[in-house]
């Protein structure tokens, strides 16, 4: 779902809507996430939360698991909803307010040699480590509202 709008002299805004989650699991040492290491022009190296876009007639709940599915390769499904980051960033000739609806998930099957080419990497990343990797403050925010959700203090 995207909105364009134009402000007198400002580039126009589009307003974009994803879906994703938060996979958690019990490791060996603790609470593990899974995150998602990619490449970008702009920015370099992000470790990140697995997300996408809606399809045409998809539920952003529907979405979340098949984007989880599709980044990680993991199965999952949903446990409850975490909450919405917002944030804009600029491309060519536009800028784009976006907002993202994550929910707690845990993993019920699936390969991470299964992920697809939005990662380079993905792994299970102990929650620690995971807040220093993470790339996004957003997504730090995300995981911290998602651990008491999770049972997880």
């Amino acid at each position: 779902m995207a909105r364009v709008g134009k402000q007198p002299g400002r580039l126009p805004v589009t307003t974009a809507v994803s879906a994703g989650g938060v996979v958690l699991r019990h490791g060996a040492d603790g609470p593990e996430i899974l995150l998602g290491r990619r490449r970008r022009e702009r920015d370099g190296m992000t470790w990140s939360l697995p997300k996408g876009t809606p399809e045409p007639g998809e539920s952003l709940e529907e979405t979340a698991l098949r984007e989880v599915e599709e980044e990680t390769g993991i199965v999952v499904r949903i446990l409850a909803p975490v909450g919405p980051i917002t944030y804009r960033f600029a491309l060519p000739g536009r800028r784009i307010h976006k907002t993202v609806h994550y929910w707690l998930m845990e993993a019920v099957g699936g390969d991470l040699a299964r992920h697809d080419h939005e990662f380079e990497e993905v792994r299970w990343v102990g929650i620690a480590e995971a807040e220093a990797l993470m790339s996004f403050p957003t997504e730090r925010e995300i995981l911290r509202l998602a651990l008491p959700v999770a049972g997880v203090a």
